[in-house]
């Protein structure tokens, strides 16, 4: 069995993830396999591989294509291309909608964009959407592609592209919400080509020789989270922090006023974890009481000038609202924190669902527990994939509202889904997951009556 990195005695993160760098582009550039797939943690370094990767292989006059699954993406990629290497041609392909890309790529004159691939052609490296590539017809395929966030990509989608390619790089972060779909897939399951399935799960159902890889080290997680997350999501491909337990610090320059939100705040600052529990209580999604907790802990957060010490430099920088994430399940909990939010004049602070901010870095985060207040434990609310993402998002600390009582309520409810032949389970699920989380956060708990 394969000692988990953190076990490891004298783990060099910094060493590690160049070895496993080196075996990935190795295989990229010289393997003779059609695909190859890397899995990463949160915060491991997808883009920087993505774009290493694709500098190497332009460096070796091999032409390619890059899939992502968003134009934000998309355009986040183009921006460091061109930030790693001025002088290298980049091809922005996007769609005839009115505003298809980031205006910043305007004022780079070596990216060339176009709503047609042809305007493209000759240029070494040209990224789109999966969608857009979908729609491109006539051309010659590339050498090589590199598929960025492929579990979040659809086999249906991956399907649509791949004849334009000879040989892929498969980039993505296995514990991360499942493909999303706007209609039930229940009559595909278990079959080959589930529609549905993620590109990675039906590319390695029917080609499971293609070299696999993952990426050993987190640089976003601090010591104090990477533990939790690996244990809880990823317990069959382990990883640690590429940062000790003194590396980053969270320190107030305003004392604590002794109120909940005030201690939880503290509580995290110390120990990168904070559960401020209201009692139980079944609410309505949009539990205005939890709301307010958030709300309440966001302005404490900023009014008390937090400054965050990392290894990224020598002095401290200021904790301010772009620094600092809110996450939900759904958006109506989301608008209804923006207003809370706006109403004690906070501004400038992300809020937003799980799903929209799978990528994103903070260095705090105040996130509203799935299944905070609820009767019932469903399959969305319990989706593993959801609270990873809420619970993955900072560099320094997350605290989490809930209310009491979601222990009960999973045991409550165990799951029900039906077992589908054919179908791979994912492990851990949900209910263990959170049971994970939750007896961890329990740790460092705080207990708060509003209005008290």
């Amino acid at each position: 069995m394969t000692r988990p990195p953190a076990d490891r005695p004298g783990f060099d993160p910094g060493a590690e993830a160049a070895r496993a760098t080196a075996g990935i582009l190795h295989d990229t550039l010289h393997g003779t396999h059609r695909g190859v797939v890397v899995d990463s943690p949160p915060g491991a370094g997808k883009s920087t591989l993505v774009v290493r990767a694709a500098l190497e292989l332009a460096s070796a006059g091999r032409p390619l294509m890059v899939v992502a699954q968003t134009n934000a993406q998309v355009d986040d990629l183009v921006l460091r291309l061109a930030e790693k290497q001025p002088d290298l041609p980049v091809g922005r392909l996007h769609s005839s909608e009115s505003d298809p890309y980031d205006k910043a790529l305007d004022d780079l004159p070596q990216v060339r964009k176009s709503a047609k691939a042809a305007d493209l052609a000759g240029i070494d490296v040209v990224l789109s959407t999966a969608a857009k590539w979908a729609h491109v017809k006539g051309v010659e395929p590339w050498r090589h592609a590199i598929v960025d966030e492929a579990y979040q990509m659809r086999s249906d989608s991956l399907l649509a592209v791949a004849s334009l390619f000879e040989q892929a790089l498969f980039v993505g972060d296995p514990g991360q919400l499942d493909p999303f779909s706007i209609v039930g897939a229940d009559q595909w399951a278990g079959l080959s080509y589930d529609p549905s399935a993620s590109a990675v799960s039906t590319l390695l159902a029917h080609n499971p020789q293609l070299p696999q890889h993952r990426l050993p080290v987190s640089w976003r997680l601090p010591a104090s989270a990477a533990p939790l997350v690996s244990d809880a999501f990823y317990p069959y491909t382990p990883f640690r922090s590429g940062t000790g337990p003194e590396d980053r610090r969270l320190s107030f320059g305003v004392p604590s006023s002794g109120s909940a939100p005030d201690r939880v705040i503290d509580e995290a600052a110390e120990s990168g974890w904070g559960l401020l529990e209201l009692p139980a209580r079944h609410t309505p999604r949009t539990d205005p009481e939890a709301v307010g907790a958030l709300a309440q802990v966001v302005r404490r957060l900023l009014d008390r000038g937090g400054a965050a010490l990392s290894e990224r430099s020598p002095d401290p920088t200021p904790l301010t609202a772009d620094r600092v994430a809110v996450g939900t399940a759904h958006r109506d909990q989301a608008a209804a924190v923006r207003a809370a939010l706006a109403a004690l004049g906070v501004t400038g602070v992300a809020v937003d669902t799980a799903n929209r901010l799978q990528g994103r870095e903070f260095d705090v985060t105040v996130v509203l527990h799935p299944l905070s207040g609820r009767p019932d434990a469903t399959a969305f609310h319990l989706e593993t994939g959801r609270l990873c993402v809420l619970a993955s998002r900072h560099r320094h600390a997350c605290i989490v509202i809930c209310r009491e009582g979601v222990t009960g309520l999973l045991d409550e409810h165990p799951s029900t889904e039906p077992v589908q032949l054919g179908v791979t389970v994912k492990f851990p699920d949900g209910w263990e997951a959170n049971h994970s989380v939750l007896a961890h956060l329990a740790e460092h708990r705080v207990r708060w009556v509003p209005g008290r």
